[in-house]
């Protein structure tokens, strides 16, 4: 299993990453992380040899930011990281705000640019909507980003939170190196999607690897993490890298012992028949 994959013919990144949404913040709503603590954290997948951080700017609490901690922790940066970040959801002090138009990606952009202290961002996701996918036009909105493409602030584009008829919508405007879905072991109703990317050479990067709101608590997993000595979380990875070689996984955490442990599902190997029977539980689960 390759353990590599490039993004838009230039960038080869590992198929696991970081996620940095839990570092600011537990949840949307609480309770507020530890500034420190994320600063390790995030120093310390680098020296595990993460090179691709996933962000937002609307991963913030009160007076921390996703943003801001990878700019005091990284910077200056490595040469080999990528970072990813997401515009389109919108919150201010009050809450959530509208989603952003075609006349705020600028703002947004810039917004991540000044958080992250870049001069050009690696890859921006156009996101659609919190949770939940509608088959609302984006041909507007991703056609904004695709000329701040051409302007040098961006490099690369991706979709997050989408479905089949906007990924293709998007396509026909500008090249979409990354595709960032809700899918996981337990949530496999994205694989038509899914395949499709990898016929295309698209990068498919599940989001809530883990389930986002706690392990599941399946027999069949814990079987086969026993087997291999390893933790239902890693086996979750390790079925996320064997599912298709587009896939990254981002796994998110605020823990350094968590870190360590997600990190490690990389070596894990699950063989084909454990593979299959995972396959066929995340489409009964479904």
């Amino acid at each position: 299993m390759t353990k590599h994959v490039t993004l838009g013919g230039d960038r080869r990144i590992s198929r696991l990453g970081f996620g940095a949404m839990r570092l600011p913040a537990r949840g949307w709503d609480g309770p507020r992380g530890d500034r420190e603590s994320a600063l390790a954290v995030l120093r310390r997948a680098v020296e595990l040899g993460v090179d691709h951080i996933d962000t937002a700017a609307f991963y913030s609490y009160e007076d921390l930011s996703s943003n801001e901690l990878i700019r005091a922790a990284l910077r200056p940066y490595p040469e080999d990281l990528v970072i990813a970040t997401k515009v389109g959801p919108r919150r201010g002090p009050g809450g959530w705000l509208p989603e952003a138009g075609p006349g705020d990606l600028r703002a947004a952009v810039e917004e991540n640019l000044a958080g992250l202290g870049r001069d050009h961002l690696d890859l921006v996701y156009l996101r659609v909507g919190l949770m939940g996918t509608s088959e609302e036009p984006i041909g507007e909105r991703f056609a904004v980003l695709a000329a701040l493409r051409e302007e040098g602030l961006i490099r690369h584009l991706g979709l997050s939170n989408v479905t089949a008829k906007q990924f293709a919508e998007a396509r026909d405007i500008a090249p979409v190196v990354a595709v960032q879905n809700h899918f996981h072991l337990t949530r496999q109703d994205d694989l038509d999607l899914l395949a499709e990317c990898e016929r295309e050479g698209v990068a498919y990067v599940p989001f809530f690897p883990l389930g986002g709101f706690g392990l599941p608590d399946d027999g069949r997993i814990r079987r086969i993490a026993d087997r291999h000595g390893a933790t239902v979380a890693q086996v979750m990875l390790a079925w996320l890298l064997a599912r298709s070689p587009v896939t990254l996984a981002i796994p998110g955490t605020s823990s350094l012992a968590h870190l360590a442990e997600n990190m490690a599902a990389a070596d894990l190997v699950l063989d084909e028949r454990e593979v299959t029977e995972l396959n066929t539980l995340g489409l009964q689960q479904g």
